[in-house]
Parts: C-alpha cells; structure tokens; sequence
C-alpha cells in the first residue's frame, strides 16, 4: 500500500482550478477513509512530499494541517504522520461536544434530567425525529 497522488497544475480536466493543497488533502483523505491507507499507515514527511510532487513545503503543510485538523491524519511529534483511526477522531470529537455541553447547562444552572431532556429534544431535530 502506498500513496498515490496526482495533481492537476490547471491544463487537465476536473480539478476547475482547485488549489494544489486541496488536491492534496482530498486524495489523501479519500484514500485514508477508502482503506487504500489503512490506520497507522506512515505518510511521507512534508518536504518529502512536496518534492516529490513538485510542490512547495507550505502546500503540503497546508493540506496536512487540515487533514488533521479533519482527524484523518496525526502528528507524533519526531515520529512523522499516520494515518489516523477515525473512530478515534469522532470520539474525541463527541466527547468533547459533550463535555461542553455539560459545562454550559450546569452554568446556565439546568439540573441533570433538564439537561438530558434538551440533548433528547436538540438530536431529534438533528435526526428529524419527531417522536
């Protein structure tokens, strides 16, 4: 398995014009997601991957900044970028929801059961569910 991307400097059809860093975060992504790049799957160093593509660095570092600002990729510090388990993203990104969702009823002074009752009724009308 390895990284495949191909990027439209314009000339081609399909990209109508899109930016090289998006080029770059949408494949990697959809690879990521598709399983070609499965989790924990090393991704070539910024500068690697722009000479590679002819790119420059802070194009690269544009795109993998928002990758992981996505949770599709993470950083370990010295030890490069892999790609990331989404689950594990999503989670994060749930609990964190919810924890802010509790400090802001038990500010607002909401008691447990009032608080439960407004998360109910806000992912009804998330889900459209009326019942």
């Amino acid at each position: 398995m390895t990284l495949k991307i191909e990027i439209d400097d314009g000339g081609g059809a399909g990209t109508g014009g899109v930016p090289s860093y998006e080029q770059v975060r949408v494949q990697i992504a959809e690879q990521a997601r598709g399983g070609a790049l499965p989790v924990g799957y090393k991704l070539p160093t910024v500068r690697g991957l722009a000479q590679d593509l002819g790119l420059a660095p802070n194009t690269v570092a544009k795109a993998y900044r928002q990758l992981e600002a996505d949770g599709v990729i993470e950083t370990r510090g010295r030890n490069g970028t892999f790609v990331a388990a989404a689950g594990d993203a999503v989670a994060r990104e749930a609990s964190g929801a919810a924890q802010a969702f509790a400090g802001r009823v038990r500010r607002l002074g909401l008691s447990e059961e009032d608080a439960l009752a407004a998360a109910r009724d806000a992912l009804r009308a998330a889900y459209g569910d009326s019942g």
